[in-house]
């Protein structure tokens, strides 16, 4: 099943679904054992290590140092990898609201970390939004 790539129907048929639970990012050694214990939600190796998406508990637990605490928004609707726009017209709508974002694009939908203090506000205005950046 291929995901939707026209941008408009993106917008019009997003539902942005505010997840439960807090997460972090972390940095652990490319060769660190056990990571895949902690359950990310979400790793990118870089160059310096892994970066770890995980829950805010699993890090603690672990005894990991992150950045901010946030939560994470799925777009629910299946975006295309391939499709072009969706991730500028949610920076935008989220800009507006001096809200930052970090965006995960995976196979079937996007999903927008932002601090843990602007998750209600990052979702008002990604609903508000998004028949207005058609």
């Amino acid at each position: 099943m291929s995901g939707i790539t026209d941008l408009e129907t993106l917008l019009r048929e997003m539902r942005p679904d505010l997840r439960a639970g807090e997460y972090v990012y972390c940095s652990v050694p490319a060769d660190a054992p056990g990571w895949l214990s902690l359950k990310p939600l979400g790793f990118f190796r870089e160059d310096e290590g892994l970066t770890l998406i995980v829950e805010k508990t699993q890090a603690d637990k672990a005894g990991l140092s992150y950045g901010p605490v946030m939560r994470c928004i799925t777009l629910t609707v299946h975006s295309a990898l391939e499709a072009v726009g969706l991730t500028a017209a949610v920076a935008v709508a989220l800009t507006r609201h001096g809200i930052s974002a970090n965006v995960v694009a995976a196979y079937h939908h996007d999903h927008i970390f932002v601090p843990a203090d602007d998750a209600e506000r990052a979702l008002a205005a990604l609903a508000e939004a998004a028949p207005v950046l058609t």
